[in-house]
């Protein structure tokens, strides 16, 4: 870590809880809630975004102003009551801040409206990452805005387009959005009122609209060059005289409104009219759907609704920032989650100045004590609790030098769901994927797809944007300037789909990440691999210029600052290409076994060995004690529960493929038929039945299971981009998939065989869940459970996800757990595990022991503790203190489904080996364990319940 920063100490969490919150569950809401975390175990309560949004969202993150705290959740005043109502429960807040973007749908964005007023003469202009010299030359000094639901002249000419005074503004309207108008451009509209106004009307009133009009004259530009902040300000100020001038001028004058409402009337009856209002404005208005490839702002993926902030401008950061740090200065939150940093432009700055920032703020104020910083011990601590979003590819590592305290655990998700995972059924599951979809294609076929497809139709206008960069440094090359911008943008394309991780980090400065020009030499290496395998192949030498750029080699400092701007810019978009063509594309294509396919995750990676895990825990240990641990997020596609159960399909492939085979004839019967053959698709249903297994109520009441399965299948089908799309939805074959869903999902001979092969792997989904939970809340690190998932999460992707948590009924499971845990409790919680009361026993029977022996947990060393295949055990020791995690994994096989839980005997001769002998406490059961050595029968230690925590000292 840095040294730069002021010596503080920092409020690490022990385990954080989060809540999604949105209108129907405000900071009010939450703050009932807090007891019950208190008595759950959790140290941290770690909220959804904050901050004011679109108004009725569901998640928070289409933030609309970092300044202020959402009033839809009780605004600033809600904040600090439940900031209070934590702190007397002896609870912490963590934020989830967005730095990367904003919300600008439906005008609820007063910066973004202000940039559409005044353009780039605004005051907000550089809050945004607006090109506004594009190569078309009708863009130039506008916004693209794709808004309109059809082509603009079909628009425009129906009428939909209209021109209207809203108060004392004229605004543009099309149906329920309000679009600014640019004062200046109103210069026409005021000159042909005053033409023609009546002779009666009062000169004093005449005199005034007259100089009005002279006013919008001279204001001016938008396009103006050389604009200081002073100017900008003045001409803002000027226009809203300007606007309260002719309020108050038809408030006194009849005459005067009605000759304005006449020559609105004339303009809107005039397309010709209207069109050169239109045309005046600072934006320009297109059709959403073909505007994705001149679109000249950048984007949160390929959300025209969601506008990228420029964080890297220091008056952008201190504004957006403001009340997070009053915020921290009162106390009223000890730490931060960062949404997507990889899309920012200089993320190892941005940390830097966050943690600079709370330094000023926070002095030596913080909380609870030190920590040591992870990779170098004598660095001093940073003063804020900090995590950051970040996908991390198998193999890649956290930069050592971020001012963070790590991630927010999809790595960890990764690692540990792959545990569960039976590498031994590879082959068989792919070949039985294989023979039922037809798909011959690995992963990394459908990844690099599915990156050139978001290139091609969600993100051409960010990749054009680029090429015309990269144009003009060609222009300055004399080996380069002979490259057009057609096969500049196909060499970016190509280096960006072949790309191995999200994202570099090369800064302004030079400096990079070890590894770094590596991975940038593997891009254009399969870029041109690619390239040769295409029809039309380009000039392999465009690559050799692409990657001079990438990696900074120039002959003079003026032609490296270029190349280094361009690298950077280069590196925002290989983050989006990549979530995109892989979590919201590849994901969706590519089906051999769900659980796999998950934020983080890498499909193509059968599984994760024990020792592979447990390298990564020790790692984790020593670099980054205090990293994020997640199971379950408000982005996964699936529930950690839902998860956990398809993984057990690896351990029955011949189930499964018979399973297949029996029904195989009624798929077909269900399926529509076409001149373009069956519907849906053999990929659709073999990702259907899946889900159906991993979500099937443990309730039994299925109520509700169609309506969800069809959600969920409507939205994989359009991410997968084969059939039907976001962009362009085929409503045939969507009614085909539904169809065939609703009546699968009622076929009772079908339901009946489900629902006979969802009991007979469901224990030991279950025992996945229970053993992913207890490693998740005792491994290095700090444990995160997503709302509700300390009882069972069968969950499938958002919105399903953010459904409302019965915390009632979880409160009277800790009523009974903190009367009297014995094992005769749980072995009755494990009798009746479908009612979830088991796992909600592991989660606070562990969150206890961290609460009980905070040093062991979040200080302790990590030792693997090897006892065979079906075994993930762990010892975590501090001083004389040692707690030891016995986690059985491939319980299935293990078992041979002879007992649904991998209890006594089933261990055989099977020892454990502890770290030392003595008495041992099973935290989950009660029982006493006497260890007269180091080596002790599993038979023993798992006798009457599937799994342990043994803690001594």
């Amino acid at each position: 870590m840095t040294g730069t920063l002021a010596q503080s100490t920092v409020h690490v969490p022990q385990s954080t809880y989060r809540l999604q919150l949105n209108a129907d569950f405000n900071f009010a809401a939450a703050r009932r809630v807090l007891p019950y975390l208190k008595r759950l175990g959790v140290s941290d309560v770690y909220l959804s975004p904050i901050w004011a949004s679109s108004p009725g969202s569901g998640h928070g993150y289409d933030v609309t102003d970092h300044s202020v705290v959402n009033p839809e959740l009780g605004g600033v005043k809600g904040l600090h009551k439940l900031s209070a109502a934590a702190r007397e429960l002896g609870l912490g807040l963590i934020v989830d801040f967005v730095p990367n973007h904003m919300g600008i749908q439906g005008g609820h964005n007063p910066y973004w409206e202000d940039v559409l007023r005044h353009g780039q003469a605004s005051r907000f202009a550089h809050f945004f990452d607006i090109a506004w010299h594009p190569l078309k030359r009708a863009l130039d000094g506008k916004v693209l805005l794709p808004v309109l639901g059809d082509q603009y002249g079909r628009v425009l000419e129906r009428g939909e387009l209209k021109l209207e005074l809203r108060g004392n503004e004229f605004v543009l309207c099309y149906w329920e959005r309000q679009l600014p108008v640019s004062p200046r451009s109103l210069a026409p509209l005021l000159g042909s009122v005053l033409e023609g106004l009546p002779p009666r009307v009062d000169d004093l009133a005449r005199a005034e609209l007259a100089s009005i009009a002279r006013s919008v004259q001279n204001l001016p530009r938008s396009t103006a060059e050389h604009l200081s902040d002073d100017d900008r300000l003045s001409r803002a100020q000027e226009a809203d005289v300007i606007a309260r001038r002719l309020g108050q001028l038809m408030d006194s004058s009849r005459p005067i409104c009605a000759a304005i409402s006449t020559t609105l009337n004339a303009i809107n009856a005039d397309p010709v009219r209207l069109d050169a209002l239109i045309t005046e404005q600072n934006y320009r208005l297109a059709y959403w759907k073909v505007a994705a490839e001149e679109i000249n702002y950048r984007r949160f993926f390929d959300i025209n609704d969601l506008a990228a902030l420029r964080m890297e401008d220091p008056r952008v950061f201190e504004w957006a920032h403001a009340t997070l740090f009053q915020l921290l200065k009162d106390g009223v939150v000890q730490g931060v989650r960062l949404d997507h940093t990889d899309g920012l432009y200089d993320p190892a700055g941005y940390f830097q100045a966050l943690q600079e920032g709370a330094a000023q703020v926070l002095g030596s104020a913080a909380s609870i004590g030190a920590v040591k910083e992870p990779g170098a011990a004598t660095t001093p601590p940073l003063p804020l609790y900090v995590v950051a979003e970040k996908i991390l590819e198998p193999g890649e590592h956290l930069p050592d030098n971020w001012a963070v305290h790590g991630t927010t655990g999809y790595d960890f998700l990764a690692q540990l769901s792959g545990v569960f995972v039976d590498a031994a059924s590879e082959d068989e599951l792919s070949s039985i994927y294989r023979r039922f979809t037809g798909d011959r294609d690995e992963y990394p076929a459908h990844l690099y797809r599915g990156k050139l497809l978001i290139q091609r139709v969600s993100l051409p206008g960010e990749v054009n944007v680029l090429a015309e960069r990269l144009v003009t440094l060609a222009e300055h090359d004399r080996l380069a300037r002979d490259f057009t911008l057609s096969t500049l943008r196909g060499a970016i394309r190509q280096v960006i789909a072949s790309f191995p991780v999200y994202r570099t980090y090369i800064r302004d400065n030079g400096e990079r990440e070890p590894g770094d020009d590596a991975k940038i030499a593997w891009a254009i290496a399969e870029a041109k691999r690619h390239n040769r395998q295409d029809g039309q192949p380009l000039d392999p030498s465009v690559f050799d210029f692409l990657q001079r750029v990438l990696t900074l080699e120039a002959e003079d400092e003026t032609t490296r600052e270029r190349y280094a701007n361009f690298a950077m810019k280069f590196q925002q978009l290989t983050g989006p290409v990549t979530a995109k063509g892989a979590e919201d594309t590849a994901f969706y294509r590519y089906a051999r076994l769900l659980s796999l396919n998950e934020v983080g995750s890498d499909p193509a990676h059968f599984g994760t060995p024990v020792k592979a895990f447990h390298a990564l825990a020790r790692e984790r240990a020593e670099k980054w004690p205090h990293a994020m641990l997640a199971a379950s997020t408000h982005d996964t596609k699936r529930g950690e529960d839902t998860r956990a159960r398809i993984s057990v399909l690896s351990e029955l492939p011949q189930t499964w493929a018979a399973f297949l085979s029996q029904w195989s004839a009624l798929f077909r019967d269900l399926q529509t038929r076409t001149p373009d053959g069956l519907l849906p698709s053999q990929l659709d249903i073999y990702t259907l039945l899946q889900n159906a297994l991993g979500a099937f109520p443990l309730n039994g009441d299925l109520t509700a299971f169609p309506d969800r399965l069809c959600a969920y299948m409507l939205k994989a089908a359009r991410e997968a981009k084969l059939r039907t799309s976001w962009a362009a939805p085929d409503s045939e074959y969507e009614a085909a998939l539904e169809s065939f869903t609703r009546a699968l999902l009622t076929h009772q001979a079908f339901m009946a065989s489900l629902r006979e092969l969802h009991e007979r792997l469901s224990p030991y989904g279950a025992q996945n869940s229970l053993s992913a939970a207890l490693v998740r809340l005792t491994a290095p690190g700090v444990p995160d459970t997503y709302q509700g998932c300390e009882g069972w999460n069968q969950s499938l992707v958002d919105p399903d996800n953010r459904r409302p948590v019965d915390y009632a009924s979880r409160g009277r499971i800790l009523t009974r757990l903190e009367h009297r845990l014995n094992l005769a409790l749980a072995r009755q919680f494990l009798e009746k595990y479908e009612n979830g009361a088991v796992k909600t026993l592991v989660t606070w029977a562990a969150l206890q022991a961290r609460r009980t022996s905070p040093d062991l947990f979040q200080h302790g060393t990590y030792a693997p503790i090897e006892a065979g295949k079906y075994l993930l055990a762990f010892a975590r020791q501090w001083e004389e203190q040692t707690v030891i995690t016995v986690a059985p994994r491939l319980s299935l096989s293990l078992t041979k489904e002879k007992t649904p839980w991998p209890c006594g005997e089933v261990w055989g001769n099977r020892t454990l080996t502890l770290p030392k002998s003595g008495v041992y406490k099973n935290m989950l059961t009660g029982e006493t364990l006497r260890a007269r050595s180091t080596k002790i029968p599993l038979a023993k230690v798992l006798e009457n319940f599937p799994l342990a925590l043994l803690v001594q000292g």
